[in-house]
């Protein structure tokens, strides 16, 4: 296109816009009839403008709502726990003992900040350390599960080795009053674990919650893992049972850290006996 015609349609178009700028202009002030037009149209676009912010602000402010949400339910688990255990501890000996299991354990509620998922040897960082109270050796679990147990820790963030780590066992119980065996990953799915050494005698059924044992120094007990699935006797005398994990590890965000206040004194003790 040669530049004398493209000077010639811009100013074509230039003209055509003033034109329809001031034919608007005169139209909304010919009649009230038409300024009504106007107005409505104006208002409706003003309407559409206020929504898309509305919409804005809400969407930014959703991380807002589900920390103060994950901190919530932190507070109702951690209640919750400890009603489990007074509870329990009633029912064993028909009063509450002041020495029950919610007084043997501390919570600290936090948040993750990095983590690993692809690999044998998963691990995960969260954004608590030594100046919120956090020691190594410490748990890590949600309402679904157990998450970790931490390794190291600096002043503001700890390192932990994830459930999803090789080698990594948890003693654990089949059902409410079942049989007692190590739960670990199973090394390559996302949602499974192995549960082994379960008496071949013992009776289970597809579908049966696996909890945590409470028998380990880490985690306190009844706390959901995951359900059972197929199994096979293993060198004929236990069963090594499939669990499908309720714990969504590709989704955490929010934890909580668990630590056995009398931890260090049963340690002692076992290595005393030793």
């Amino acid at each position: 296109m040669k530049k004398s015609n493209l000077i010639s349609n811009l100013i074509t178009a230039a003209i055509f816009i003033i034109l329809e700028i001031a034919a608007l202009n005169m139209l909304n002030s010919s009649s009230p009839i038409q300024r009504s037009w106007f107005a409505k149209g104006g208002h409706i676009v003003m309407g559409s403008l206020w929504g898309t912010t509305q919409d804005i602000k809400h969407y930014f402010s959703l991380k807002e709502k589900n920390d103060a949400l994950a901190m919530e339910n932190f507070r109702l688990r951690e209640q919750m726990l400890e009603m489990e255990a007074i509870i329990r501890d009633s029912i064993r000996v028909s009063k509450i003992r002041p020495d029950g299991i919610a007084d043997r354990y501390r919570y600290t509620p936090a948040t993750i900040v990095k983590i690993s998922n692809n690999t044998q040897h998963n691990y995960l960082i969260i954004g608590k350390g030594s100046e919120d109270g956090i020691t190594e050796g410490s748990g890590i679990i949600t309402g679904r599960g157990a998450v970790g147990v931490i390794d190291a820790v600096s002043d503001h963030y700890a390192y932990a080795r994830s459930f999803k780590n090789h080698g990594m066992n948890i003693s654990a119980r089949l059902g409410r009053n079942g049989a007692v065996g190590p739960v670990s990953w199973d090394g390559h799915s996302n949602d499974g674990a192995l549960l082994r050494e379960i008496p071949h005698h013992v009776v289970f059924s597809p579908g049966d919650t696996v909890y945590t044992s409470g028998y380990s120094s880490i985690f306190p007990p009844d706390i959901p893992i995951g359900i059972t699935g197929e199994s096979r006797i293993v060198n004929g005398s236990t069963y090594e049972i499939q669990v499908r994990l309720f714990e969504d590890f590709g989704a955490l965000r929010y934890v909580t850290v668990v630590e056995n206040i009398g931890r260090d004194e049963i340690q002692r003790l076992e290595r005393n006996r030793r």
